[in-house]
């Protein structure tokens, strides 16, 4: 296939490649490289990550990506060079000179494909390529001479779409007790006739089961906690007694998730237990997130009729082609490729979904094809639906309808319940929250193109039948105007609030500022304080705020009341769309006025004695040198607490199952964080140790000599342990600053011996995309922080070694020393470092054939830590030296633990702590 005649351009961190129109590549500098670019128009692989190699920020070109999205929407392709050849069927590149060349043969598949009778996703292109001519983008000539224009109108997206349906409510679900033997039959049809016995998954389907007998009391769940370590199959341990429950019974099973990389996992492992499609077309597996991961479309068509503009409107455009072709309007994990967004990273994708809960429901002109909508109604009759813990604790907590709130829940993921739960269940009394409301409720301050916001135009038809919401409704935008508006932060920067809750927030930003005793060396960094000892100006400042709220507050309810008495005895032109809109006006309200509440209850206790159950502290928020939020939080003590109360006790069958539920040997910390204690039930306790076999598959190297604060030396470190490695290396640290600045130090380097790194908050990447660059390249490398802690599913060669930069002690904050208080002072910080370290530990070994090294770069790893490893991990404290020789060792071929290594053998987490034999 020929290339395409057009210059190519191609830089990492090991140096930049120029190819000509003719097909030929040579190496040149990055000012050379800048110079050519803004000269002329080139074919590049990812402008943003381009334009960090070269240092550039206002890079432009044709960019491959932006082709693909055109003309492949709702395709995966991993953003790289051999993702693209491996995508559009290419040779790969031999080595990077030869990108360029590469770029240009997949531009001319591209525009090939565009212009074949074939080509799959051609309706709507043409049509989206006229808007995308005006704008100027710089692929629309080239697609122009290509497309023809159809001999009839394409349809506009809007009228593509599929309408949702109604359903009918579900009937409650039959009784039924699952008997072991079909429970080992369905495992067995699920995992296939090839499949190997393994004896732990039986065991864990089994115990799993007992979640779905009928409920002896109100109140009283089925709750099984299940520890299953990596490779006993949870996944479809527990979806043979669900699947099996759910067929049976008639009831739906929800399973949820803390990551939406198990999200994707699970949708595809479902398959084997359901049809994608019923008979009748309905999906009995729906994947349910929150609205602001589904694309809006009344945003979207604001964006396309001018709400976006320049390069945003091109990304509007991309989007809207996505769109017509998606499976679920998914834009957070979904079938929209991750690295859209990063295109244009001035008007993101959060722009074009649902994140003000402005949403007019029935109002909306695409209500009946909303994403939002379908996916809510699908989940009515569906077998399965798999969600994550914060929306399936939100709709517990909100109830808005019996789908919403689930009998049989399935917790994957188990050991984030307690976290997912802190979040939900607090209350955060803050500048950006209150402004956010405050659109809500008058509307932008700004004029907005054709979308209907604020309360007097949802409900302007209310208020002109109705006298008595139309004074509500006038009297709460009136309280409104107490809220934050904006510039509020300029404003209490110099010294000038507005308003009694502008002065609130002033009066928490000068004592959090009077309080801070860091000496000024936490400048850049978030500061708090507790919410103790506050003296009598700032109490006044809070209850003159809390009155404001107050009269923002009963408007609401007394419109909140007019609403359930229009639906009870309506007029006329009040049909069936029109009740939808004001009933979920009524919830959209409801959730208002319940945040109106804590707010109130917070700001009652400012001055007050302190509440035993709950944690108050006043924060200012900043990033480097930015303040960007001020305002008063409350968590729980204990968050469990009202999560038993929300979604336990409302359950008939509850699992939580991770491969980090127990603190070592120990089930306290698991039920503790059960919530069952709340409710007094005794939960069933299951273990199912990994089958893997960890004295010979994997090693723990505590490296004894990189010291601590030395970031010099920690760089050095972890360049020559990634060039022991030759790549494949997962590098966790406890801090940005520190991992930028071993990036910083080590990529350039690394990345001309052909060892690519890439790295979470340096690379304009998103996570998910990072990890699928980093899975699909064996000789990279990645960095990050929390996020690749856990969830980080990379098995095979691509990940054999783990490092962690220090210790993951927990972060000294007024919550944290609260709770470590509560629960039993070091023994406390004890347990959250073996669950993080386990969680890192456990992103190494993800199958049989696994092998490799888990390295802390620390000098003094307490010895009590241990128990974090599975039992017999050979363990190790050594030296860089000695811990590069290993690492080498197995990058060449050999064993982990070395052949007839005894003292290996002997240093496991087995032997006595203390035993020389583990080389202390």
């Amino acid at each position: 296939m020929p290339a395409l005649s057009l210059p190519a351009l191609h830089a990492s961190h090991g140096g930049c490649w120029l190819g000509d129109a003719s097909g030929n590549s040579r190496a040149i500098s990055k000012g050379q490289a800048v110079t050519a670019a803004a000269d002329t128009p080139h074919l590049i692989l990812n402008a943003p990550l381009l334009a960090t190699r070269l240092g550039y920020p206002d890079l432009a070109g044709l960019d491959l990506l932006e082709l693909y999205a055109f003309i492949h929407p709702a395709r995966f392709v991993v953003p790289t060079p051999k993702g693209l050849a491996e995508a559009l069927g290419l040779d790969r590149a031999e080595n990077e000179a030869d990108v360029p060349r590469l770029l240009q043969s997949a531009a001319a598949r591209l525009l090939e494909t565009c212009a074949a009778p074939d080509w799959a996703e051609r309706e709507g292109a043409w049509t989206s390529l006229q808007s995308l001519i005006k704008l100027r983008w710089p692929w629309a000539t080239l697609l122009g001479a290509r497309i023809p224009k159809p001999q009839r109108a394409e349809r506009w997206i809007f009228t593509r779409l599929p309408e949702w349906e109604e359903s009918p409510e579900a009937p409650q679900p039959r009784q039924i007790d699952l008997a072991e033997g079909d429970v080992l039959a369905r495992l067995a049809a699920l995992t296939g006739a090839e499949a190997e016995d393994r004896a732990g998954q039986k065991g864990y389907a089994v115990a799993a089961a007992a979640a779905f007998a009928p409920r002896r009391a109100a109140g009283q769940p089925h709750l099984v906690l299940a520890q299953a370590g990596t490779g006993v199959g949870k996944t479809l341990g527990y979806l043979a007694p669900a699947s099996l429950w759910s067929q049976r019974s008639g009831g739906t099973v929800w399973v949820s998730t803390y990551t939406k990389a198990l999200q994707r996992q699970l949708r595809k492992e479902s398959r084997r237990a359901w049809p994608e499609h019923r008979p009748d077309g309905s999906q009995p597996v729906v994947v349910r997130k929150g609205r602001e991961n589904y694309l809006c479309l009344l945003n979207l068509e604001d964006a396309l009729q001018g709400g976006f503009a320049g390069r945003g409107a091109v990304l509007a455009h991309l989007v809207g082609r996505w769109a017509a072709y998606s499976q679920d309007g998914d834009m957070i994990g979904g079938d929209l490729p991750g690295w859209l967004g990063t295109l244009f990273p001035k008007r993101g994708i959060a722009a074009l979904t649902d994140q003000r809960g402005e949403c007019v429901y029935a109002g909306c002109p695409h209500y009946r094809k909303c994403f939002i909508e379908r996916a809510s109604r699908a989940s009515v009759g569906a077998d399965l639906v798999i969600g994550n813990h914060a929306l399936v604790m939100i709709n517990a907590a909100r109830g808005r309808d019996t789908a919403s709130r689930p009998t049989r829940i399935v917790f994957d993921e188990g050991h984030h319940v307690f976290d997912a739960a802190d979040s939900t269940f607090a209350a955060a009394l803050t500048g950006t929250e209150m402004i956010e409301l405050r659109r809500w409720v008058i509307g932008p301050e700004k004029k907005s193109r054709g979308r209907r916001r604020g309360l007097a135009a949802r409900l302007a038809d209310v208020a002109s039948y109705d006298d008595a919401g139309d004074k509500a409704i006038l009297t709460a935008l009136s309280a409104a105007e107490a809220l934050p508006s904006e510039g509020w932060m300029q404003r209490i920067a110099d010294n000038a609030p507005s308003g009694p809750l502008e002065e609130l927030l002033a009066a928490v930003r000068a004592t959090v500022y009077a309080r801070d005793e860091s000496g000024g060396q936490e400048a850049g960094y978030g500061l708090e304080t507790e919410a103790a000892g506050l003296d009598g100006p700032f109490v006044e400042a809070a209850q003159a705020a809390r009155l404001a709220l107050s009269d923002l507050r009963q408007p609401l309810i007394q419109l909140g009341l007019r609403l359930e008495a229009l639906l009870e005895d309506g007029p006329d032109w009040l049909d069936g769309q029109g009740r939808a809109r004001i009933e979920g006006a009524r919830h959209s309200l409801s959730w208002r006025i319940d945040t109106l509440t804590a707010w109130e209850a917070l700001l009652a206790r400012m001055g007050g004695p302190a509440d035993p159950e709950f944690v108050d502290w006043l924060a200012l928020d900043r990033s480097e040198a930015r303040e960007y939020d001020i305002g008063i939080h409350r968590h729980w003590l204990d968050p469990m607490k009202p999560f038993a109360r929300t979604v336990l006790e409302p359950a008939h069958g509850v699992i939580m199952t991770s491969a980090t539920l127990r603190d070592g040997d120990d089930w306290a910390r698991a039920i503790a964080r059960s919530g069952a204690p709340h409710i007094e039930v005794a939960p069933e306790l299951s273990l199912s140790p990994s089958p893997f076999d960890y004295a010979n598959q994997a090693e723990v190297l505590i490296v004894r000599d990189v010291p601590r604060g030395d970031i010099a030396a920690l760089a050095a470190a972890y360049g020559r342990l990634i060039e022991a490695s030759q790549g494949g290396v997962l590098g966790l640290f406890t801090a940005i600053r520190r991992l930028r600045v071993v990036h910083g130090r080590v990529a350039d380097r690394l990345a001309r011996a052909g060892l690519p790194i890439f790295s979470q908050h340096v690379d304009p990447i998103d996570t998910g995309t990072l990890v699928d660059i980093f899975r699909d390249d064996p000789r990279a490398s990645l960095l990050g922080t929390d996020a690749l802690r856990d969830g980080v599913d990379v098995p095979g060669h691509s990940l054999r070694t783990v490092i962690m930069e220090q210790v993951p002690w927990p972060r000294p904050t007024i919550l944290h020393r609260a709770r470590r208080l509560a629960g039993g002072g070091s023994a406390y910080d004890d347990s959250i470092i073996r669950a993080r370290l386990a969680q890192a530990f456990g992103r190494l070994i993800r199958s049989k054939e696994d092998s490799g090294h888990f390295i802390v770069l620390s000098s003094a790893f307490p010895t009590r830590l241990l128990d974090a490893f599975p039992e017999g991990t050979p363990v190790r404290r050594i030296s860089l030296d000695e811990a590069l020789q290993r690492v080498a060792g197995h990058a060449s071929g050999q064993t982990v633990s070395g052949e007839g290594d005894r003292a290996a053998r002997d240093g496991s987490r087995s032997a006595p702590h203390d035993t020389p034999t583990r080389q202390m």
